[in-house]
């Protein structure tokens, strides 16, 4: 939601400009000329009465100061999404962070390969409800389903293998986003599973027991599996400085399971094994889910010309009974 200040009409302000020539003539204006007398010290106002004389002088262009701002109609508006949910889809991002992850076979590692692609894949999606999950040895929300696009790839660019307990618990990062989605009311309920690994932690939930819990939820899961085929450069240690140490190994991902997990929930397995076919997979993703929703935006408007009209009935108020008390003393 926005919150905003306009005037409906703004140019009446160029009204104002008429002060000018007004102000110029008011004191270049000739007084009477009177009576010469001696001197004038005890025929001076009272220092009370020259602030009312003072006011009386000026009160005319606070009136119309009042006037032309209440003609211009000052209003703050907010605007919100109109957006039918249902209609939409609401899709998580569910993607493995483990060591692994940083493998050199895709340009400069896997980690940063997927980051770039997945990001271009939410910024083409303005109309969809987006969520990441992150996992490895466990899982965790990053970002619940949101609209917010740019809160989601801020967070994409923070995945890190080191946050999170060491391992591939697929299962766990399937569950974990099949609860954000099983109550959905969106049209089509989408998880976008990345992995480059084995499921290799034993007392986590089994990825076929997450896959039927996606299945019995109407949840669709595309899965991608992230490497290249053969041997590539792992993190293997680290040395005496802090820095990773890579060795060459071969990949180890199931993609039997990735196979079998797309084909449970109706959805379709991908193999990246470079940079090109990564952002060919999420193309195809893109292309094949089409979201219906539409948005438009809705304007409300609170008006405070009424208060700039009270104001000058107020100050001309306030000027008739100046005038008639200063009458009454002078006359």
């Amino acid at each position: 939601m926005n919150f905003n200040f306009e005037f409906y009409s703004p140019w009446l302000l160029l009204l104002f400009l008429v002060f000018v020539p007004l102000i110029i003539l008011d004191f270049r204006r000739k007084k009477p000329k009177g009576i010469k007398v001696p001197t004038t010290q005890a025929m001076r106002p009272a220092g009370g009465l020259g602030l009312v004389m003072a006011f009386l002088r000026f009160s005319k262009y606070l009136i119309l100061s009042a006037l032309i701002i209440a003609m211009a109609r000052p209003r703050t508006f907010t605007i919100t999404d109109d957006r039918d949910e249902t209609k939409g889809l609401d899709i998580m991002l569910t993607v493995d962070v483990s060591l692994s992850m940083l493998a050199k076979d895709l340009d400069p590692d896997r980690l940063e390969a997927l980051k770039k692609i997945a990001k271009n894949f939410v910024n083409q999606r303005p109309n969809d409800r987006i969520g990441l999950v992150a996992y490895s040895g466990e899982a965790y929300t990053k970002v619940p389903m949101t609209t917010d696009h740019q809160v989601v790839n801020d967070e994409i660019s923070e995945l890190s293998p080191t946050e999170l307990q060491p391992g591939t618990a697929i299962g766990e990062g399937l569950v974990v986003a099949v609860n954000h989605l099983k109550d959905s009311k969106a049209k089509s309920k989408i998880i976008i599973l990345m992995t480059d690994g084995e499921n290799n932690v034993t007392n986590a939930t089994p990825p076929e027991i997450a896959a039927e819990l996606a299945k019995n939820n109407g949840i669709k899961v595309y899965t991608i599996g992230i490497g290249s085929r053969g041997y590539a450069l792992f993190p293997t240690a680290t040395d005496i400085f802090g820095d990773i140490v890579f060795t060459e190994k071969e990949t180890d991902l199931d993609e039997n399971l990735l196979k079998e997990i797309a084909n449970r929930t109706g959805g379709k397995y991908f193999r990246a094994t470079s940079n090109d076919s990564l952002q060919e997979i999420y193309n195809d993703i893109n292309g094949l889910e089409k979201s219906d929703i539409k948005t438009s935006k809705l304007y409300q408007y609170q008006e405070y010309f009424r208060i700039f009209l009270w104001v000058a009935l107020g100050i001309l108020l306030f000027d008739i009974i100046l005038r008639w008390f200063l009458y009454k003393i002078l006359s």
